[in-house]
């Protein structure tokens, strides 16, 4: 008797487990508020994480867009800023430890995490944001295509220097798929190249036609004084520099300020990335032409919107080719007040 009774107890112990964590199998959600008031109890919210590939400007604008996600979805959301690799790493273990059902992830190095990214995937429901890893086991991307918004720049450094120049390109790693996309659609937009995704020019290659030279890629791992002195040091080496092209949020910030510390702010253009307060500061003072912008804030709440259904069961919610496309845009001085006010209306800043 005594040992059935433990077999039994034992059991009912295993299937409790099973239904805990952030299994793909299936959830114990449930969308139906009548159910808290009927049973006495609450509803259960899905657990969504949002990842991100370090911490930035662009991150702090998207995690307002997963809270929004969070009450419009009616989810428990968590943003996650880890700094580096092992960092990213270890909060993906310990989120699923903590029985998050949905992760929206932003991968550091997608060619040497798809191991983690599967793990990942085969207990919970897992999209990637702002850059890709496909060949992992993600459900869909959500965000742009770099390569396109790349060459966006590339337009931006041509209407700035439109008799030609030299160019360097800063950027924080050349290990995540949205950096090398980007970077590749710049070159080949500035060196007038047919549209090829799949080109690769080495970050150390000097390329030019004939009106533009690209005199090489820097990168600094995150690393914000790094970011600095690599301006600082272009500065240095090519003194009569034309243009400085920053890739993630604070590398036109950074460039701003070794350009402004060398006297040569204004008298060298910047073309760069994202929304940061100093960039469209800029682009408003005339001290930097444009900016390519994504919209985080969309990243961040359609993340929720999509990991919810996913737990729901509505798989239907991800389109064929399993990406979903929010498009890039182009800031210049005649639209950067319109937008720079939007967006602090979304963060609460308005």
């Amino acid at each position: 008797m005594k040992i059935s009774r433990l077999l039994s107890l034992a059991a009912a112990a295993s299937l409790a487990a099973m239904t805990l964590g952030c299994g793909q199998g299936g959830s114990s959600y449930s969308d139906d508020s009548s159910s808290a008031s009927a049973g006495g109890g609450s509803a259960k919210k899905p657990k969504v994480a949002f990842i991100s590939n370090g911490v930035a400007s662009f991150w702090t604008i998207a995690s307002k867009g997963v809270e929004a996600g969070g009450a419009e979805f009616n989810a428990d959301v968590e943003t996650i800023m880890p700094q580096d690799l092992a960092d990213q790493k270890q909060k993906v273990e310990d989120l699923l430890i903590r029985g998050f059902e949905g992760m929206a992830i932003s991968p550091i190095d997608p060619a040497n995490q798809t191991d983690l990214l599967n793990k990942a995937a085969e207990r919970c429901k897992l999209v990637t944001q702002d850059s890709d890893a496909p060949d992992s086991n993600r459900l869909c991307y959500i965000g742009m295509d770099n390569y396109k918004a790349g060459r966006m720049c590339g337009e931006l450094v041509k209407e700035a220097l439109p008799n030609g120049g030299t160019i360097m390109i800063l950027v924080g790693r050349m290990e995540q798929d949205n950096a090398r996309r980007r970077r590749q659609g710049v070159i080949d937009e500035v060196l007038g190249r047919d549209y090829n995704p799949s080109n690769f020019d080495p970050p150390n290659a000097t390329l030019k036609n004939d009106k533009y030279e690209i005199l090489g890629t820097l990168t600094d791992q995150f690393d914000r004084a790094r970011a600095k002195g690599n301006a600082e040091d272009t500065i240095a080496k090519y003194p009569n520099i034309s243009c400085m092209v920053g890739l993630f949020a604070y590398n036109p910030p950074a460039a701003i300020e070794a350009l402004k510390a060398a006297d040569k702010l204004g008298k060298v253009k910047i073309v760069a990335f994202d929304e940061a307060d100093a960039t469209l500061q800029g682009i408003t003072d005339g001290t930097v032409y444009g900016t390519v912008v994504q919209n985080p804030y969309e990243y961040g709440r359609k993340s929720v919107e999509v990991l919810v259904e996913l737990i729901k069961g509505n798989n239907e919610v991800i389109p064929e080719g399993a990406f979903i496309d929010i498009p890039a845009r182009q800031i210049r001085k005649d639209n950067v007040e319109a937008f720079w006010t939007d967006l602090k209306s979304k963060v609460g800043e308005g």
